[in-house]
């Protein structure tokens, strides 16, 4: 019992220090600080998610509700219809087409054990909200 109290001591001073670093450095401290910037770390399969015009996402969503892998097939074909997506910058349009592919045959394999046809549906509604992201970061004619 003293070894574990020794160990949280420990634990305490380091964190104490590292907050002590933080408060030197400029950064806010654990107790009322403001998060600055939050970034989701995407996957190769999640981030090749195509941006598309919102009905073609929600058309792709009803699909893969319905028969998974269907949208998410169709949505591959955007890609090579200019849509775009984080990946292709870093991998190219080819190769965001195929991880496209590839996550639409795993979707349909495994939607007989019930995995793929909710992965398909997660997908879908990626599609749709990356999609409305879209619509409202782009200026409306009035």
């Amino acid at each position: 019992m003293a070894q574990t109290e020794g160990l949280t001591m420990l634990g305490n001073a380091k964190t104490k220090d590292n907050l002590g670093a933080k408060a030197m450095a400029g950064c806010p401290t654990a107790g009322g600080g403001v998060v600055v910037e939050v970034r989701e770390k995407k996957g190769p399969l999640r981030a090749a998610i195509p941006t598309m015009p919102f009905p073609l996402a929600v058309i792709c969503l009803f699909l893969n509700t319905f028969i998974p892998g269907l949208g998410t097939f169709i949505s591959a074909f955007t890609v090579l219809c200019g849509a775009r997506s984080e990946l292709i910058s870093e991998r190219g349009v080819c190769c965001v087409f195929w991880l496209n592919v590839a996550a639409a045959l795993i979707q349909i394999v495994t939607a007989v054990i019930m995995v793929g046809w909710i992965m398909s549906i997660f997908w879908g509604m990626d599609m749709v909200i990356l999609a409305s992201c879209k619509d409202q970061s782009t200026p409306q004619d009035v």
